[in-house]
């Protein structure tokens, strides 16, 4: 079957989008892959659409249970029943079931530490395997959004269950970072397929005022269905408890249950809530494609997460809008996080010293557990990561302040620059937050004075 023919009559496209059939067409020729492609433009046919032309399973390695229970529930949609999340939320009884029964699926959707297991690496080396999937490829890197052990014992783990076709799949990877991946993962150089991460129809907007103010007027004045994203599951509850009594507002995070966390997904995809406030891990998985707004109520630690987080919205192409809200101090709790990276390094050092001590740190527990006799390699990576860390928290902090296009601040970031912009690009590019009135949707006239006079002088500069 012709690869547009199955597109259409197993996906109802017409076409593919910017670099999903040359990503499939690599890898039905038996080539490993490295596929960039922005947020929201379908990184998942790229292996759900091969997935039916090869023969056997598909195993997708995903970091959150978010991800891999929407891609599921998305399968499901399609008609396919022979897919399944491998998670933690399984019983024991479940999860041997699983793997009892894995031989009938075809998508199998599993983090790297569940795909790690003696079990689940046994089950797989007696299984007829098509290719591996490392969906978020980013996070395998030393300078990725975690800090997981277990990806990097990932292409150990594929040897193992005795495969060589690996697609590797990130929205949000500098050259860094992906020649990070071709080592740590791939034993010959993949083929890379790498498209900008800029979405052209998101505005960007940032406000550095009262945030629960603002906040307030936001959900009042913006039209459409909309995520706000906080860093923690108090802030989330928080703001659920103070926006219930006007709107029709959910809210999610970690301490959910699957079965609640997927009647709030159905919920918001049907249109009966307006917003959701979730914690950022769990909103990435929450796939929606008309989602007209994100905001962030706290600030992101990096611009590879705030990408990705703000690739919830606009889906279908339709203009869209991400807002940050910004008030002094919001970068403390992630000073904290560093500092925690910092403990765990001081402590690994004495411990190096004092081979007497005993102590408990779950990060050096874990590594010990995947790299025992390895402490020098350790010790260079919490201070890589911890650097990288104080680097990207430092870009969030200038992409607030930047009198600049806030488009470009973010691709250029990523060694990228701009060809041509949305003319409704972000706020210091003189863009108008659409807002509603009445029946009609309109944008909004008060542009301060501050902005207009920075875009005259830009202009003359320029000149």
């Amino acid at each position: 079957m012709e690869l547009t023919e199955l597109l259409k009559t197993k996906f109802n496209y017409d076409h593919f989008r910017p670099g999903q059939q040359e990503i499939i067409e690599t890898l039905l020729r038996g080539d490993s892959v490295l596929g960039m492609l922005p947020t929201g433009t379908g990184k998942s046919l790229c292996y759900q659409l091969p997935g039916y032309l090869l023969e056997g399973t598909v195993i997708v390695i995903s970091p959150l249970i978010s991800l891999m229970e929407d891609q599921v529930a998305q399968l499901q949609r399609l008609g396919e029943k022979r897919a399944v999340s491998l998670n933690s939320l399984l019983s024991s009884w479940e999860k041997q079931w699983v793997l009892n029964e894995a031989y009938k699926y075809k998508f199998i959707f599993m983090s790297p530490e569940m795909f790690l297991t003696p079990n689940v690496q046994k089950t797989l080396q007696a299984m007829k395997l098509s290719f591996v999937v490392v969906d978020e490829a980013h996070c395998i890197s030393q300078w990725g959004i975690d800090f997981r052990p277990e990806y990097l014992k990932l292409a150990e783990g594929i040897k193992n269950v005795g495969v060589s076709l690996i697609l590797a799949l990130t929205a949000t990877a500098t050259r860094a970072v992906r020649q990070d991946i071709q080592r740590l993962l791939f034993d010959d150089k993949a083929q890379e397929f790498v498209y900008s991460v800029d979405r052209p129809n998101i505005s960007f907007f940032v406000y550095q005022e009262d945030k629960n103010k603002k906040l307030q007027e936001l959900v009042e004045s913006l039209n459409g269905s909309g995520i706000i994203y906080c860093a923690t599951r108090k802030k989330v509850e928080e703001l659920y408890h103070a926006l219930k009594q006007k709107h029709a507002v959910a809210y999610y995070h970690g301490g959910l249950s699957g079965q609640e966390r997927r009647m709030l997904q159905q919920q918001f995809l049907a249109g009966d809530l307006q917003l959701l406030i979730a914690t950022n891990a769990f909103g990435m998985g929450i796939n929606k494609n008309n989602i007209r707004f994100v905001i962030h109520y706290d600030l992101p630690d990096s611009p590879e997460n705030y990408l990705q987080e703000v690739g919830r919205a606009g889906r279908d192409g339709r203009p869209s809008q991400a807002i940050l809200l910004y008030e002094e101090g919001d970068e403390y709790i992630h000073h904290f996080l560093q500092e925690q990276t910092n403990q765990s390094k001081k402590l690994f050092e004495i411990k190096q010293k004092m081979s007497d001590l005993v102590f408990e740190d779950p990060l050096i527990k874990k590594w010990e557990q995947f790299f025992p006799n390895q402490e020098s390699r350790l010790l260079d990576l919490l201070s890589q990561r911890g650097t990288t860390k104080k680097l990207q928290l430092q870009k969030m902090l200038d992409y607030i302040s930047t009198t600049d296009c806030r488009r470009d601040f973010l691709v250029s970031y990523f060694d990228e620059t701009l060809s041509d912009k949305n003319p409704n690009c972000c706020d210091n590019d003189g863009a108008n937050l659409a807002v509603k009135t009445s029946q009609k949707l309109v944008v909004e006239t008060s542009v301060h004075w501050q902005k207009i006079f920075q875009k005259i002088f830009k202009n003359d500069v320029k000149d």
